[in-house]
């Protein structure tokens, strides 16, 4: 029985009514086409400028691209490879030591799609994670971490397999190389006119600067766009060679919302880990245990290491929004070594893809589709192939969230606002420029800081919730908390395997979520992360903060303590943020009180 009927049939016959096929996906190879064109297209177009205005001749120009195109094509596998042996705790596995049923599943794909067999790593981290890459089909990596093994059932980690070698098959890590390299450029050209603008008799003309800027904002957009759109081919082949849409979309469910069983979980730490990997994906029943894109809000680079930018669309889900690897559970049906979804905790954590207006805002941005669309176009396919959807979601919205998104908007932008009133009045004042009065804008800036700050660091009681429990809420966002406390285990770092990673993964009862540690400056994340953040690994903690949404939920901690009382820990951003804002506020008054 699918697991939403829960004893009516109205949502599947509704279901197959509106799909009387497969949802049609764009043609895959005119797109590709399409957006390459464009792309380098709009490269040409700066390139030529910029070479007809003498900046540089039209060899350099041509030179730029091809070295760029030839390091990144060449060196990007080759730069994640030693990346994932020296920072990440992942080992190579041979084909033969995968489990019979994984190895029969991987072989099969490869020889039906003429593919050679892909290297397939593990990373050592309880968090769940999965990424492919490589130049060419032939010489693709598949990545799983020990979290994904644990987590999922063997058909569902077959699934997630499928999706990552429908990435090798339709050479979307050589694609997405050859996309990600015209930002890359266009950011380096607009940098460079800046730079010229400055040193040269006749500097660039502002709107030559601009115009790089904007092409490179364009092609970045572009790219993301892309990107989404092959997150759908990599699924739909996925339910094409496993003939099972249906495991992917739970799969999904577990990994991106983290909705799964308690019972499907071994604990690394009482498990011999060469034979954990038979264990948990050849379907024998593993321990039961109480049990990621997804997301602390990032601030945006250019990517500096080389074949970075197409990896980060081709991991099972965003990694950009997520560093933030985030799963949460939930107490369902179980029935031997197999267990069900809670349908009611699957829509509700549809919920906020579905209703909250951030979910569109993130999505534009991200290298993937929400979540919430990708499990509408899996029913669509199990539809087509005459299979009960596993996951409909038919949740009436109750209300609109534009009010809660128009004030988040207004809060995140106050401090800019308060400095542009304040610029405006300090800029001009009878025809003369008045120094005294950019000490106003300055004050105005630190009083909008201090309004966000007041709404986004709340004090007040921090009530005992559950990962669950918090997954349902949907008024939440980046700057709209909901103020809770969490007691559980720490099972994995924020990045899986990354020996210098500051944040964690916890599970309590209920599920696992991504923990952001966050102190004021970067250096002593790093230095936690590097010295101190393994001491938490195993440990039963207490955590008290804000849970937020950004897509991906994740829990910005204040302060974390272990169980046995023997350390604590206290996360100083907020105190800073708030110290710093004052600091603007009260400094302005003196800047304008003094001149």
């Amino acid at each position: 029985m699918n697991l939403f009927q829960s004893g009516k049939t109205s949502t599947h016959e509704k279901h197959r009514e509106l799909a009387t096929g497969q949802r049609r996906l764009p043609n895959l190879a005119i797109r590709s086409a399409f957006t390459i064109v464009l792309l380098y297209g709009l490269l040409t177009l700066v390139l030529i400028t910029i070479t007809e205005l003498g900046y540089i001749t039209g060899d350099v120009a041509v030179g730029i691209g091809l070295v760029f195109g030839v390091l990144q094509f060449a060196l990007g596998p080759w730069l994640m490879d030693v990346s994932l042996g020296w920072f990440y705790t992942m080992s190579w596995v041979k084909p033969q030591k995968l489990p019979d049923h994984l190895f029969s599943f991987m072989q099969r794909v490869c020889q039906e799609q003429g593919m050679k067999f892909p290297r397939v790593g593990i990373i050592e981290d309880g968090a769940p994670q999965a990424f492919t890459y490589g130049h060419h089909p032939n010489n693709a990596r598949v990545v799983l971490s020990r979290g994904t093994i644990k987590l999922l059932q063997p058909e569902e980690l077959e699934a997630v397999v499928a999706h990552e070698l429908g990435h090798a098959r339709n050479w979307d890590m050589a694609l997405m190389t050859v996309a990600n390299l015209v930002p890359l450029l266009l950011y380096y050209v607009y940098r460079g006119l800046t730079r010229w603008s400055g040193k040269r008799d006749r500097g660039a003309p502002w709107y030559i600067i601009a115009g790089a800027y904007l092409l490179y904002i364009v092609s970045e957009y572009t790219v993301l766009w892309f990107s989404r759109t092959r997150e759908f081919y990599a699924d739909r082949f996925s339910g094409n060679v496993t003939r099972n849409p249906n495991a992917l979309a739970t799969a999904l469910v577990k990994i991106a919302y983290g909705l799964a069983a308690q019972n499907t979980m071994v604990d690394t730490a009482t498990e011999d880990k060469d034979n954990l990997i038979s264990l948990n994906l050849s379907g024998n029943a593993p321990k039961p245990l109480e049990k990621v894109q997804s997301g602390k809000p990032q601030k945006k680079e250019r990517r500096e290491v080389i074949g970075a930018g197409a990896l980060a669309t081709l991991s099972i889900f965003d990694q950009k929004t997520a560093v933030n690897m985030v799963v949460s559970s939930a107490n369902q049906f179980t029935t031997g070594a197999n267990s069900g979804l809670d349908p009611l905790r699957v829509k509700k954590a549809m919920q906020w893809d579905m209703w909250n207006p951030w979910a569109r805002w993130y999505e534009m941005h991200s290298t993937h589709p929400l979540t919430a669309r990708r499990l509408e176009y899996l029913a669509d396919q199990a539809a087509a192939l005459g299979q009960t959807p596993a996951i409909v979601f038919d949740n009436i919205r109750p209300q609109s969230y534009w009010d809660e998104f128009v004030m988040d908007l207004f809060l995140l932008a106050a401090p800019y606002l308060g400095a542009a009133f304040g610029l405006s009045y300090a800029l001009w004042q009878g025809g003369v420029w008045q120094w005294q009065r950019l000490g106003f804008a300055i004050s105005l800036f630190g009083l909008g800081l201090l309004l966000k700050n007041l709404f986004r660091y709340r004090r007040g009681e921090f009530p005992r919730r559950t990962v669950a429990e918090l997954l349902g809420e949907v008024k939440v966002s980046p700057v709209r908390p909901v103020l809770a406390s969490l007691n559980g285990k720490i099972v994995g770092r924020g990045v899986p395997g990354l020996i210098f990673s500051e944040d964690f993964v916890l599970r309590d009862t209920t599920g696992i979520i991504f923990l952001d540690f966050n102190q004021p400056l970067a250096i002593w994340n790093k230095l936690f992360g590097l010295l101190k953040a393994g001491t938490y690994q195993s440990a039963e903690v207490r955590v008290t903060g804000w849970f937020r949404r950004a897509p991906t939920p994740y829990f910005e901690i204040l302060r974390m303590e272990k169980a046995d009382g023997r350390e604590s820990r206290t996360c100083y951003s907020s105190y800073a943020s708030f110290a710093f804002a004052i600091v603007m506020l009260v400094g302005g008054l003196v800047w304008g009180a003094w001149l």
